[in-house]
């Protein structure tokens, strides 16, 4: 029996991921903006093993307070999972400040006030997991998503630095990088647009009107994913960056044969640059 803590609980992978945790025996602590969404949606499901925390994550004394409440309740703290986020379709010029740093409040500054309060208490037990849940769009990007990709780029980075940092302490760190999910992600609950759009993308207008229309076709299956996710804690031999989904794999190997031949491409004026 491990204690789990996980963000962004009450809706698709997080939900998902909650119910198979509370069906495995384990401790779950979640945190969510609606707690009642959350019992509503795990009505059927044993809840007695269940912390449900009503959380801003850009609130960093309210996070530390969860994860205290989390530790006193189970004792323990051995997975976190990093999962809150929502999406946001629109072009890099459309993208208001504020737009901007709501974003960044629950993808990277969010994951920071949660980094913070828990890895005092893991690097003190000398174990405990971080997996951070990013996305295909964390390693390329499309137009119209440059606002969700800057903050999955961030989080990759964190992430990658992060690993390093505490892998002397025994704690195990991974990113999950999912493809595209048949989730409520691409429905108006989870998916933010700009205040004002310009007349001057309309390849991104059409864009965002294919991904309208994307939900319930999606390929991954979020109960698979949920399942992968609980697999990368219990072997442990996971790789720091793991794809989820066919769709995420074949885009990631894609963009990396991408970025070989474009470094291969400018090696010759690379190498100028060195003094001598």
């Amino acid at each position: 029996m491990s204690t789990w803590f996980v963000t962004g609980a009450s809706r698709g992978l997080g939900l998902e991921l909650v119910r198979q945790l509370l069906d495995r025996g384990d401790h779950v602590a979640a945190t969510t903006r609606s707690t009642e969404r959350l019992h509503a949606s795990l009505i059927g499901t044993d809840t007695t093993r269940l912390l449900a925390l009503p959380l801003d994550l850009a609130d960093e004394a309210a996070v530390a307070a969860a994860v205290k409440a989390t530790h006193e309740r189970f004792g323990t703290v051995d997975v976190v999972v990093n999962n809150a986020g929502y999406g946001f379709l629109g072009a890099v010029e459309e993208i208001t400040d504020a737009e901007a740093r709501q974003m960044f409040d629950v993808q990277i500054f969010g994951v920071w006030n949660v980094l913070r309060a828990v890895l005092p208490i893991l690097r003190g037990q000398r174990s405990g997991h971080v997996i951070n849940v990013s996305s295909v769009l964390g390693l390329l990007a499309f137009p119209g998503w440059g606002l969700y990709v800057a903050g999955k780029y961030a989080l990759e980075g964190l992430t990658e630095s992060l690993a390093a940092e505490v892998a002397g302490f025994g704690i195990r760190v991974n990113l999950v990088e999912p493809g595209y999910l048949r989730t409520d992600f691409l429905r108006p609950v989870s998916l933010g647009l700009p205040t004002a759009s310009s007349e001057a993308y309309p390849a991104v207008r059409e864009m965002t009107e294919q991904h309208l229309a994307m939900p319930g076709t999606q390929l991954g299956d979020p109960a698979k994913a949920a399942a992968a996710i609980i697999a990368v804690a219990a072997t442990g031999d996971a790789p720091l960056h793991q794809l989820l989904g066919s769709d995420s794999y074949g885009l990631a190997t894609q963009k990396a044969a991408t970025l070989l031949q474009e470094y291969e491409a400018g090696k010759a004026l690379a190498v100028t640059t060195d003094i001598g």
